[in-house]
């Protein structure tokens, strides 16, 4: 399978920075039929931000509001997925420094089985040149 991108959207929030908030407010998005392709957390000062990136944005902000969650505008990235092999994400971040995009943050993984996953964020002005760089769906 060859790497492939696709453009996204996501939303982040902050949370209180305890144990519990992320299963809490994940558990209530699956019961609410929220599927996502990904979704990280991360420190912000006293609090927590994490990034909802969901595979139907619309059903996620329905189920967001019903939680009375305060979700960000939405916002843009991009999920990789491809054959796991030695440097499969550094091809993916050669297109974008060719491209000369600077990538503002991104997390990658192996997935098992031969591949690997990874979500990667640019500044909102260099989306659509990210995407044409990445072949983007």
């Amino acid at each position: 399978m060859a790497t492939t991108a696709t453009k996204v959207s996501y939303f982040a929030m902050q949370i209180p920075n305890r144990a519990g908030e992320a299963s809490r407010i994940l558990t209530s998005l699956a019961k609410a039929g929220v599927n996502l392709h990904a979704f990280t957390g991360f420190p912000n000062g006293r609090r927590s931000q994490v990034d909802f990136i969901p595979v139907n944005p619309s059903a996620f902000l329905a189920a967001a509001r019903r939680m009375k969650l305060r979700v960000s505008k939405r916002k843009a990235g991009f999920v990789i997925r491809g054959n796991d092999q030695r440097g499969a994400l550094a091809n993916v971040l050669s297109k974008l420094s060719k491209a000369k995009i600077n990538v503002t943050a991104v997390d990658a993984v192996g997935a098992g089985g031969g591949r690997f996953g990874a979500i990667l964020w640019v500044k909102a002005e260099d989306v659509n040149k990210a995407a044409k760089a990445l072949h983007a769906k």
